[in-house]
């Protein structure tokens, strides 16, 4: 009877030494709530996407060309994403088209970038609307014939001929911003008044009635390398387009 007693207790010894202790400083998996844990994955997330963008921003090759500043690429690309994890963008769009309007006319503010290899297609002047200001834009509008630009996010759609010639149409993804860029008409296509050879004419490029106008000779190449479903950004120092913007935000 002794031995079996003995022989229980160390049955019984074996069988909890290996309960593990809580550790106090630990908090239980059924404590963490849902909205919290989708927290640490949105900034987790928006961490390695900061890391991306800098990473191909460094990546980007501008020589021979007009340098893009980093804070405008950064939204861009911000946008970009947010628009292909919506479903608004698909998600094998490759090409991003930047227009930085906070830049004179008479520079080549518009960057075409392949963001897997990092290659700039294009860079190239582009124009804004004849009422949004003469060399610098100053003035947005998103109102049928106001014959102003509209800041914001754009994804490119199907191309057709009309006075302009060969042009791309838009969709502007911006409400209150740039969503009446259909009914207005703003397009993107060739004029011949976006050129060097105009600049040194009249002290600047040419304006458009609202649309992001680019050099005739370029025309046909940049509308045939971004049409159908690519982004553009038209992009303007404006504190309440930045802070609004659905495709700006970060957690």
């Amino acid at each position: 009877m002794k031995k079996l007693m003995i022989t229980l207790v160390a049955t019984f010894g074996v069988a909890t030494s290996y309960i593990p202790f809580e550790n106090k400083n630990t908090v239980p998996k059924d404590k963490i709530s849902t909205s919290e844990i989708t927290s640490v994955n949105s900034s987790y997330l928006n961490k390695e996407k900061l890391s991306s963008a800098e990473n191909l921003y460094k990546s980007l090759d501008f020589k021979g060309g007009n340098i893009l500043q980093y804070d405008v690429f950064e939204k861009a690309i911000n946008g970009f994403h947010q628009l292909k994890e919506s479903g608004k963008l698909k998600a094998t769009s490759e090409l991003l088209t930047i227009c930085d309007f906070s830049l004179s006319s008479n520079e080549k503010r518009l960057w075409i970038i392949n963001t897997v290899t990092g290659e700039i297609l294009f860079n190239t002047l582009v124009a804004h609307g004849k009422n949004t200001g003469e060399e610098f834009a100053e003035k947005f509008s998103n109102t049928e014939s106001s014959l102003q630009s509209s800041m914001g996010f754009y994804i490119t759609d199907q191309t057709y001929f009309g006075e302009n010639g060969y042009s791309l149409r838009l969709r502007g993804m911006d409400a209150g911003y740039n969503d009446a860029a259909e009914r207005r008409a703003v397009v993107m296509h060739g004029a011949d008044y976006v050129s060097e050879e105009f600049t040194k004419k009249h002290g600047r490029i040419g304006r458009s009635w609202g649309c992001p106008a680019i050099p005739r000779a370029l025309a046909k190449s940049i509308i045939d390398t971004i049409k159908e479903e690519n982004c553009l950004f038209i992009y303007y120092p404006d504190q309440e387009y930045l802070s609004s913007s659905q495709w700006l935000k970060t957690v």
